[in-house]
């Protein structure tokens, strides 16, 4: 029984500032007198929002609202879109199936954990939707999905159900494996060099298009037997059919450069470049192919193929004309990225409403869920946070961050449920539960937590 009650104790303190405010169940919400950057129409001051059914109802001055609407007071305050992060491995562990060159058949959202904390905590920086991808290990890996936070909720409302699919190409040093030592009796997978990555992409879209033809011959009637359908090629007939989206990881412009060729070669268009270190070398390439750029602001040299990296990258292919995002690829950096955002103000003079689209509107286009999410406008999902000062500020944080009209985290109710914590730890110290039968008390075991990195940058033999 004791260890009973020191386990419930134990949940209790891992997910309790969870509990404070999950459950606040949508309904009407009027935000009053907050300053609100649109990130599609500009900077409206003294401004209320009315949220009804999960939905930006109204925005304008003097709103009024029903009697049992929660008013928000948000004078002084900022209001911005939720944050979408277009590059992010949370909700998962193992995200390479790193056996085979290519596992298109593979799918992220068969794998998804919504009792990781890195959910809550992503929330608690304002960010409300994310891209969920296999890691790079392969030339082709598995399927993306494009989630919502929705941290509380069952696993299956977490994927946007019209969201475009996409699926995970990648380049360069973590597909070659260029740090990986085979162990004894394990064999080395083909490719180890840049040329054989890219003969990989190129005869798995060789066997699609033919895989397509097989399928467009039975339907015509050209021929009476259904070809076996094949759940590698599958994906990647979607791929020429653009009704699925690449997203490529590389750092050199080389690479991105072929990428692009290939896919001019066989009649489609690359969604996004991922990371995209040294994209600033073709921006005019990629605003030609129509491409967009998912980048970090400030990452380089820790790697060989990162060195070429400066601060301007973001700058520049804005210039060209780029949809450019910025992504976190981390956990941890998740939590930061408005200011992120506030750093291409400062490396090139990116206006301000362009750089808060970098992390809501522009990653929104590029997964194609634009017409809900992204912006401060009528009709969109709630998906809307407020801070305490202009997000671009170190000093500001999220107060409230909201999930198409629910509450899911609020800062004060997180802190009231941290001193309950404080004192429910406390009392369990002071009862000793941990004391075995007929001898001295015990430690109890501290749980340890791997600090989170760059996820997607993990060597093969690490897993992740």
């Amino acid at each position: 029984m004791k260890r009973l009650i020191l386990s419930i104790a134990a949940l209790i303190m891992a997910f309790g500032p969870s509990l404070a405010v999950f459950g606040q169940a949508r309904g009407e919400i009027l935000i009053k007198n907050a300053t609100v950057l649109t990130a599609s129409h500009g900077t409206l001051t003294n401004t209320d929002i009315l949220i009804r059914d999960g939905k930006i109802s109204r925005i304008g001055k003097n709103l009024s609202a029903s009697a049992n609407a929660r008013i928000i007071d948000a004078t002084g305050k900022f209001v911005t879109p939720g944050i979408i992060d277009a590059h992010s491995h949370s909700m998962l562990s193992a995200i390479n199936e790193g056996t085979l060159a290519v596992t298109s058949m593979t799918r992220i959202r068969d794998v998804l954990d919504p009792t990781d904390i890195a959910i809550y905590r992503a929330l608690a920086g304002g960010v409300t939707s994310a891209l969920l991808l296999h890691g790079s290990a392969n030339p082709i890996g598995g399927q993306s999905v494009t989630v919502k936070f929705k941290w509380g909720h069952p696993v299956e409302d977490y994927p946007i159900p019209d969201a475009m699919p996409g699926i995970k190409f990648a380049l360069g040093e973590n597909v070659k494996r260029s740090n990986f030592q085979p162990q004894p009796g394990q064999s080395v997978r083909y490719p180890r060099t840049r040329m054989g990555t890219m003969e990989v992409i190129r005869d798995a879209f060789r066997r699609a298009r033919d895989y397509k033809q097989s399928w467009d011959d039975y339907r015509s009637g050209k021929t009476k037997i259904p070809p076996r359908v094949d759940e590698e090629l599958q994906p990647l007939v979607e791929v020429l059919e653009g009704k699925r989206l690449v997203h490529c990881h590389g750092y050199r412009s080389d690479e991105h450069l072929n990428i692009l060729r290939l896919a001019e070669e066989f009649g489609f268009r690359i969604g996004t470049l991922q990371h995209g270190l040294e994209a600033y070398k073709i921006a005019p390439e990629i605003a030609k192919h129509g491409a967009g750029v998912s980048i970090f602001t400030d990452s380089w040299s820790y790697k060989l193929e990162a060195y070429d990296a400066i601060p301007y990258n973001a700058y520049i292919l804005w210039k060209n004309g780029v949809l450019v995002s910025i992504n976190s690829d981390s956990d941890e950096r998740m939590r930061r990225l408005n200011l992120d955002a506030a750093k291409v103000m400062k490396y090139g003079g990116v206006p301000e409403e362009d750089a808060l689209r970098m992390i809501t509107l522009n990653p929104a286009k590029q997964l194609r869920i634009d017409k809900r999410t992204g912006s401060i406008d009528v009709g969109k999902d709630a998906d809307i946070v407020i801070w305490n000062m202009h997000p671009f500020s170190s000093f500001s944080h999220p107060e409230i961050t909201m999930v198409e009209g629910e509450i899911l985290f609020d800062r004060s109710a997180d802190y009231q449920r941290r001193e309950q914590l404080a004192k429910e730890r406390e009392e369990l110290e002071k009862l000793d539960l941990n004391r075995p039968p007929s001898s001295g008390g015990t430690q109890p075991r501290i749980p340890s937590e791997r600090r989170p990195g760059e996820r997607d940058d993990a060597e093969f033999g690490d897993n992740r």
